[in-house]
């Protein structure tokens, strides 16, 4: 039972379209209408409006920190199906159709969440791939990836199947910003 309610309520948590809802709010547009016509912080920043964009970030960081610690410390048993479900919840949330997000803040979120420095590897590496060659979509999946070879190279076996798992979610969500860096057609992204 405690699994049952433990993953609808992080999905369901996940699932609440920051994005949409902010910019909906305060610039009545439908970022669904602009840029890639993602939900995400990244195509929030693409409105110009760097505010919405960053408070965007935040709440997607925050609706997985929520349910994740909670979990974390009341019933740990359940840390990955929670972690998995607000990740779930932000990329296919009930509200849109199952039509969300890349999941990109949503697991910085549940990394901070697990451990603190999985967070801090996983904002290292995208800075570090972002200042390289300007693409968020190219950081991220740099960022993801780092996290089970971290794992790998530290031996910490038991959780490196769960994070690469993470990571094909992840690559699987950017399939075609993959498909423009391939073809150099991928858009470099202003962060300040």
């Amino acid at each position: 039972m405690h699994l049952l309610i433990i993953g609808i309520a992080s999905y369901l948590m996940g699932s609440i379209p920051f994005g949409l809802i902010l910019t909906k709010l305060f610039l009545k547009k439908d970022i669904r209408e602009i840029g890639s016509g993602n939900i995400g912080a990244t195509n929030v920043l693409r409105t110009g409006n760097k505010i919405i964009g960053y408070t965007t970030l935040i709440l997607d960081i925050l609706k997985a920190v929520t349910p994740v610690i909670y979990v974390k410390f009341n019933f740990p048993e359940f840390l990955y199906i929670a972690s998995l479900c607000s990740f779930l919840g932000h990329v296919f949330p009930i509200w849109l159709k199952f039509k969300g997000g890349k999941g990109v803040a949503t697991y910085l979120g549940i990394l901070f969440a697990i451990n603190i420095y999985f967070g801090l590897i996983f904002i290292t590496t995208w800075l570090i791939t972002f200042a390289l060659s300007k693409f968020s979509s190219l950081s991220s999946l740099t960022a993801s990836f780092s996290i089970p070879i971290y794992l790998l190279i530290l031996t910490q076996f038991d959780q490196v199947f769960f994070f690469t798992i993470m990571f094909i979610l992840i690559f699987y969500t950017h399939r075609e910003n993959i498909k423009r860096l391939k073809n150099k057609e991928e858009t470099k992204t202003k962060i300040y």
